[in-house]
């Protein structure tokens, strides 16, 4: 084989031969498509989503798609359909959600490359939580067509993405490069970058709202010692104190977003809110928590006025003028991705504030990587998210192989045998 073949090979299909496996919210034809919910009959993707021929076409074999909560609605997973997933790093432990099943595929060493999604941190939190590496793109640089749930409003896209997660920092250009969209904003993903003439900015906590709770001591001075090595300066953003009410108001304000409520099986009855509570307190639902009350934060915004409304909507629009004016074309600003590390099953109904760590960077449309920076006492993964402006994603994902060469990125997880001497079952989600 000539070398202009090989050249050819390598930009025409750069993943050739590389197993990929996919989050099942995303249509993969073939497969199962009904993101965690049941129907009485399977619901197999008649074709594939936009990202995933592009894949196809960049020469990866899809090789499985992963476990996901109900309609994507949970920062755990686990559903009615295949269960739970597991931590790798501790059984007992969630991988957290919505790509929980990627990221526990990824950190095991089951898969080097997977395509998730993103609306509130569904990608950065598992792979916070599993030690790997996830990012949320600029809004349209990736297609977001082919994916429950979904929604036909006009800004959904501002919002919500599908989004690459990886086991080294080192790929998430390469397979960003593969998925993004040709008519999307063009992203600079193959230019040459130095950290060094990168201005950093952080903080380690959300300002002076005080309603999420602090970091965890480990990752408070992980963090901090992240913000000095890269030289950062500490800034006081106000506006973030507003990261829960500006958040929930842009996305739950949303409409025709697909809910238990919408799109049901050939046949079926529409399920009602106050039914369906019923039902799910008496056991008799067929969904989880998160996909029946999703119905009653809909209706709970529909009574704040409008003027509310537009209020926080101004603050949003501050914020993104903030963060443009102080990143420009050469910041980065560090901010905890969580404020624990991996917590045990279920905990996360304890902790419903703290993803607005993460979900404040899709309410400003801003890219966003979590990176791997070492383990805490318990040998459980920590991470930190880095953000840039729009179409600025190549500033975070050199960001992220630096911090990948300092600080080491994946760990391999504990074996088996491990898991069970310290009496946790061997059976993985």
């Amino acid at each position: 084989m000539g070398i202009n073949s090989v050249d050819s090979m390598e930009e025409l299909t750069p993943l050739l031969g590389i197993p990929v496996t996919v989050k099942e919210s995303i249509a993969v034809k073939g497969m199962t498509n009904q993101a965690g919910r049941v129907f009485k009959t399977p619901q197999i993707a008649k074709s594939d989503a936009p990202v995933v021929e592009q894949i196809k076409r960049s020469g990866g074999i899809i090789l499985l798609v992963s476990n996901t909560p109900e309609l994507c609605l949970l920062w755990e997973t686990y559903n009615n359909v295949t269960g739970q997933t597991k931590n790798p790093y501790d059984l007992k432990r969630t991988p957290g959600g919505s790509s929980g099943g990627e990221a526990a595929l990824l950190a095991s060493g089951a898969s080097l490359l997977g395509l998730t999604s993103d609306i509130g941190g569904s990608s950065r939190l598992p792979a916070m939580f599993s030690g790997i590496w996830g990012h949320k793109p600029t809004p349209y640089a990736v297609s977001f067509r082919g994916h429950h749930p979904t929604s036909d409003f006009p800004k959904w896209g501002d919002f919500f993405t599908i989004a690459p997660m990886t086991r080294y920092a080192k790929d998430l250009p390469l397979l960003l490069k593969c998925m993004s969209d040709p008519t999307g904003p063009k992203l600079t993903l193959d230019r040459a970058i130095s950290v060094n003439g990168i201005r950093f900015f952080f903080m380690d906590n959300d300002g002076p709202s005080g309603m999420m709770r602090p970091l965890s001591r480990d990752l408070h001075a992980a963090i901090n010692r992240v913000a000095t090595d890269f030289n950062a300066k500490r800034v006081n953003i106000r506006k973030m104190k507003w990261s829960l009410d500006i958040s929930l108001s842009a996305m739950l304000t949303m409409k025709n977003i697909e809910t238990i409520y919408h799109k049901t099986e050939e046949g079926e009855q529409p399920k009602t809110v106050c039914k369906e509570t019923v039902k799910y307190f008496f056991g008799c639902s067929d969904s989880i928590l998160p996909s029946v009350i999703f119905g009653h934060l809909q209706n709970f915004m529909k009574i704040i006025p409008n003027s509310r409304h537009k209020h926080l909507a101004s603050i949003i629009e501050a914020l993104k003028t903030e963060f443009k004016e102080m990143l420009g074309n050469d910041g980065v600003f560090l901010y905890p991705t969580f404020p624990n590390t991996a917590h045990q099953h279920y905990q996360i109904y304890h902790k419903l504030l703290e993803p607005m760590y993460m979900a404040i960077f899709n309410t400003l449309g801003l890219p966003v990587t979590n990176c791997m920076i070492g383990l805490d006492r318990r040998n459980l993964p920590m991470g930190i998210q880095v953000v840039a402006n729009p179409g600025q994603d190549h500033l975070c994902l050199a960001v992220a192989r630096e911090m990948e060469r300092r600080y080491g990125g994946w760990v391999r997880p504990p074996s088996e045998d491990s898991h069970s001497s310290n009496g946790s079952s061997k059976q993985r989600g």
